[in-house]
């Protein structure tokens, strides 16, 4: 009994001391006293307290290996907040510290290339440096890649298997290297440049815009090479977010501005941040060329944000295949230790007031791209099917 105890009170003095700091952090306030920190503490049922204690010592007494208590609190701490949803996760000291030095608008991969190997056709790891995070999960050189977040590579192309590699800095993506092996994650942070945008103008007339995320200057550059191409001229903008992880929110409002006159473009929903709506500006920049968006289930966050103000205004038709479905708001809260919690505190809604998380944007045409198809094929034939529409 006086051990139980003893986690009891250890236990309660953790959960007192982490409920008082998340608060001093997410409001940025002075030091308080001890008494005035109290009442701001939220309250933990005792009978949660106690199974949580019960499980911990069974645990502790019981596990095969033995296992330290740091261990075992930070297994608690990442288990309590990777539970939250598929983006909330607890940060390493070495984690946070890499992720702060990006924006959020950098993209990333992870920290090896992959090749297909010609004589057994399948995809393997290779310039995997020894004492990189991948290699200390295992990984090495030469082992094959079955499946990249879900994605089975064969009869994928180079570009395409790349691009399940590639997204927003500090994210996490699954391979599993066989049928039968479990998935392992892992976090990108290899930064990529992401060129600016590469303008292509097609036989018919369409100026294509390949948009790999959202950045600072990405409504300001969309708007020089449409300018630059002549509006007269062009007879339609279409604009390639597949593979497009999103990147800064206020870029895809601006963006979107650029094509809208009036109207909500998004709005967030927050518990503990305030509810939010960003509104376009009376006035369009272009507002008589006709718009359309090429998507695919690796358009994310930002990129959804945008994609779901043009459809929903009907200001654009929408082509590709149903988004991701990652409509959230995270913020980083620092803990005392040097690492950090990276936690959802918002929800994106569309102008009409649907929520993306979990279930993306539905285009107006699906035209999903086939693996036999050559990508200019492709592009050429969603461009058809633009200047068709009316």
């Amino acid at each position: 009994m006086a051990r139980k105890w003893t986690y009891v009170i250890a236990i309660a003095g953790i959960l007192s001391f982490t409920s008082h700091f998340a608060w001093s952090v997410e409001n940025n306030s002075a030091a308080l006293d001890f008494d005035d920190r109290e009442d701001q503490t939220a309250e933990v049922p005792i009978e949660s307290i106690e199974q949580f204690v019960g499980i911990y010592g069974i645990v502790k007494d019981n596990y095969v290996n033995e296992k330290s208590d740091d261990t075992l609190f930070l297994q608690a701490i990442k288990g309590l907040v990777s539970g939250l949803d598929r983006y909330s996760r607890y940060l390493s000291s070495e984690d946070y510290r890499q992720l702060m030095q990006y924006t959020e608008g950098d993209l990333a991969t992870v920290d090896f290339d992959i090749v297909l190997d010609t004589h057994s056709k399948q995809w393997q790891i290779k310039n995997l440096a020894n004492n990189s995070d991948s290699s200390k999960l295992g990984l090495k050189n030469g082992f094959t890649i079955f499946k990249i977040d879900n994605q089975e590579l064969k009869n994928l192309n180079y570009e395409q298997a790349d691009d399940l590699l590639h997204g927003s800095i500090g994210s996490t993506v699954q391979i599993q290297l066989n049928a039968s092996s479990p998935a392992i994650t892992l976090v990108r942070n290899k930064k990529i440049e992401a060129a600016d945008i590469d303008p292509v103008m097609l036989h018919n007339g369409v100026l294509v815009l390949k948009v790999k995320v959202f950045q600072q200057d990405t409504a300001n550059e969309i708007k020089r090479l449409i300018e630059e191409y002549n509006p007269q001229r062009i007879k339609a903008v279409l604009i390639d977010l597949r593979n497009n992880p999103g990147g800064l929110l206020s870029a895809a409002v601006e963006t979107a501005d650029l094509f809208l006159d009036q109207g909500t473009i998004v709005s967030t929903k927050s518990r503990s941040e305030g509810d939010q709506q960003f509104q376009a500006l009376p006035g369009s920049e272009f507002p008589n060329i006709k718009l359309g968006i090429l998507i695919n289930k690796r358009s994310a966050s930002a990129a959804e944000v945008f994609t779901a103000a043009m459809k929903e205004h009907g200001r654009a038709w929408i082509m590709g295949e149903k988004s991701y479905g990652k409509g959230v708001v995270q913020k980083l809260f620092p803990l005392p230790n040097g690492a950090a919690l990276q936690m959802t505190v918002s929800h994106y809604f569309t102008p009409k007031g649907n929520m993306i998380d979990g279930i993306g944007i539905q285009p107006n045409q699906e035209y999903v791209w086939p693996n036999e198809m050559k990508e200019d094929v492709y592009l050429n034939n969603v461009s058809d099917i633009l200047l068709k529409h009316r």
